[in-house]
């Protein structure tokens, strides 16, 4: 058995590395790589695999040698590298006296078959094993340790090198599988603690926002209101003669606020005056004559008269405004209206308590289902915004209303407790309580919904 010493110089494994360099595809770099190897060490056949789904993958092999996987010897170098690869060490077929015992089942098979020496290097990255060169030389030649650790150095320095060009030449999402299961591997693995918690305290606090509940509350604007509005309007179609409040006065039961001119009212009952004089007349006349038909005529026009002035007598006391309880009044500024023509039924002010409100929150139709009668909730106005105030869901309006291109629900609250300070009309911020949910809904959720309509608009499901 014929032992040689062999010697390599750093000129020589500089020129292996621009050659891999100098190769624009990986495997005519990896060709290369494996054909200047065997001529620097004088070897049989060298040939380069990279670990591929759990297995090694034969890329090249010196000497320009044509790849073909279904051929035994394919199989059987494929087979040697994942033996060197599984146990991550150096593997020599035969193996000399001065080496561990390692397990060389598939080295053995190979070196039967070929009539050759084996000997199996991994190739390292970033401290993980992607693949293996398997060296094949004359079943009389015997690699010393000395020879093995610098075919050993020799590997480590071209290998990365070879990984970059092989990285660089592959898919992206290869790109991205490969580095996911590194990491994975190196979070399996002992050590790098400062990896484990940089990965596993992210997925924690995703786990916590997508699992956990959180108190969640639906925001929506909201508004005060009077418990009772009364609105005042015009008896009959007249002109304003007289207004006495504006909105934000506070005015007394029966206290007259606004009058209407009555000068046609007073002209139309000194007619009907006449009118019924004048029927009295002719009823007396009738009846001293006895003429029975004429007497029934002339009592029915006097009744009639009679109710017309009923009317007008109505319609002039109505002419004056009065308020219907102690409050305040929110709208119907008539100050600049004197003299103003109204027609019957106009609307001509509202009138609200002081003392009791009731709360509108303008709830998006997108929560509305979140919301619930009894549900317990928390305003703040914009007039004081350092004083939030406890109110309860007592009713939700079942028809949906549109402002401003926001289409939504009037959910009506009661006070929990009343203030001097508020108004019918002020604005502010409402929370009402809703089922607890994570944080990850509460951010999404509406996005979500957003994305089932679009799927649902374009056929997507059904």
């Amino acid at each position: 058995m014929l032992v040689t010493v062999m010697t390599i110089d750093s000129t020589t494994v500089l020129e292996m590395q621009a050659a891999v360099l100098a190769r624009e595809r990986f495997e005519e770099a990896a060709a290369t790589l494996a054909t200047r190897l065997a001529q620097a060490f004088g070897f049989e056949r060298v040939s380069i695999g990279l670990q591929d789904y759990g297995h090694a993958r034969l890329v090249a092999v010196s000497h320009g040698a044509a790849l073909d996987a279904t051929l035994d010897v394919s199989r059987d170098v494929a087979a040697a590298m994942d033996e060197a690869i599984d146990q991550a060490a150096t593997i020599c077929y035969p193996a000399s006296a001065e080496s561990r015992p390692r397990i060389t089942l598939c080295h053995a098979t190979l070196a039967r078959r070929e009539g050759v020496a084996v000997c199996s290097i991994p190739v390292v990255d970033l401290g993980s094993v992607i693949g293996a060169v398997t060296i094949e030389t004359a079943p009389d030649r015997v690699l010393n340790p000395a020879e093995i650790e610098l075919c050993e150095h020799v590997v480590s320095l071209l290998g990365p090198v070879l990984s970059l060009k092989h990285q660089n030449t592959r898919h992206w999402w290869v790109r991205t599988r490969n580095s996911w299961r590194n990491s994975l591997a190196r979070l399996r693995g002992p050590g790098d603690w400062a990896l484990k918690l940089a990965i596993v305290a992210p997925l924690a606090v995703v786990a916590l926002l997508s699992f956990v509940p959180f108190p969640y509350h639906v925001t929506a604007p909201a508004r005060l209101e009077g418990a009772i509005q009364r609105a005042l309007v015009a008896a009959s179609d007249g002109y304003i003669q007289q207004v006495s409040v504006r909105p934000g006065d506070a005015v007394k039961q029966g206290q007259v606020i606004a009058e209407l001119a009555r000068q046609d009212l007073l002209l139309e009952r000194s007619k009907w005056e006449s009118e019924l004089a004048q029927q009295l007349n002719a009823y007396g006349t009738a009846l001293a004559r006895a003429d029975r038909p004429l007497l029934m005529v002339k009592h029915a026009k006097a009744a009639e008269a009679r109710a017309q002035l009923e009317l007008i007598d109505k319609q002039i006391e109505r002419a004056q405004l009065k308020a219907p309880f102690d409050g305040i009044v929110i709208s119907g500024d008539l100050t600049q209206s004197l003299g103003a023509p109204v027609r019957r039924g106009d609307t001509l002010m509202v009138i609200a308590p002081r003392d009791r409100y009731r709360l509108i929150v303008e709830v998006d139709e997108r929560d509305i289902t979140d919301v619930r009668t009894g549900a317990a909730g928390r305003i703040v106005l914009a007039a004081l915004p350092g004083r939030p105030f406890t109110f309860q869901v007592e009713r939700l309006t079942p028809v949906g209303a549109t402002r401003e291109g926001r289409h939504f629900f009037e959910v009506e609250g009661r006070l929990d407790a009343q203030a001097a300070a508020l108004r019918p009309g002020l604005q502010g911020i409402a929370r009402i309580e809703a089922e607890a949910r994570p944080l990850v809904s509460r951010l999404f959720g509406r996005l979500a919904t957003w994305a089932r309509l679009q799927a649902w608009a374009w056929g997507l499901w059904s």
